[in-house]
């Protein structure tokens, strides 16, 4: 039996390699986000209903979550933090999603979460500068300066293993159910049991690493 889940389809464009399967679902995934916002804001009601409503719960339960940590500085970020959410939430469900392998998650491509790794960083450290100057890298000095070292490898780390902990998960969830669309009947409960299960865990991780990113964020936003 042989997996698709993982393979990708290499074009070479002046010297570089392109996975262009995971470019196509990128832009979907992108589609996707722009219209549901664009559905969501375009009748903006005071009593919201629909799928306006749908949204304005969505980001209020992270609003809720999030805005503690940031304080002051959550109107700052709180776009960011909500397109990452609405982006890898859905680009992971679409590989999660029964279509016979004609759709996958571009978070299932390292390429993908190693670059939404690094925006994350980006993001942590241009807010750190913006807010506390040239003072946002004594916490690389702290509580020692010997540690410098060691705190630049931490940094690096989380971008590692932001990246890691997002594609592995996703591109596990999608080899099983591949397995399982091979080995087992359509019918039988197990496969949708998997299906509904995974379809959570999409969700979950894409909470997780919107959630680290605040957290990374209130750490840098910190008076003390």
């Amino acid at each position: 039996m042989e997996l698709h889940a993982g393979h990708h389809t290499v074009v070479q464009w002046m010297g570089l390699s392109f996975h262009i399967d995971t470019l196509y679902m990128t832009w979907l995934t992108m589609a996707i986000v722009i219209v549901i916002t664009m559905l969501a804001t375009r009748k903006r009601a005071l009593v919201p209903s629909g799928i306006q409503n749908v949204v304005e719960m969505v980001l209020e339960t992270l609003e809720a979550e999030f805005a503690p940590n940031l304080g002051k500085h959550w109107s700052k970020v709180s776009s960011l933090l909500f397109t990452f959410f609405l982006f890898i939430c859905i680009g992971n469900e679409l590989g999660l999603l029964p279509s016979g392998g004609k759709l996958f998650s571009p978070t299932a491509d390292i390429n993908t979460t190693l670059g939404f790794a690094l925006a994350s960083s980006a993001v942590v450290w241009a807010t750190g500068i913006r807010i506390k100057g040239i003072g946002f890298f004594k916490h690389f000095f702290e509580p020692y300066v010997a540690l410098f070292v060691l705190n630049v490898f931490e940094e690096i780390a989380k971008v590692v293993t932001l990246a890691a902990r997002l594609f592995g998960n996703i591109l596990a969830g999608e080899i099983l159910l591949e397995v399982m669309y091979n080995l087992l009947p359509a019918y039988v409960p197990l496969e949708w049991a998997w299906i509904a299960f995974s379809l959570v865990i999409g969700v979950i991780q894409a909470f997780i690493f919107t959630v680290l990113t605040s957290s990374y964020l209130s750490q840098v936003v910190a008076e003390h």
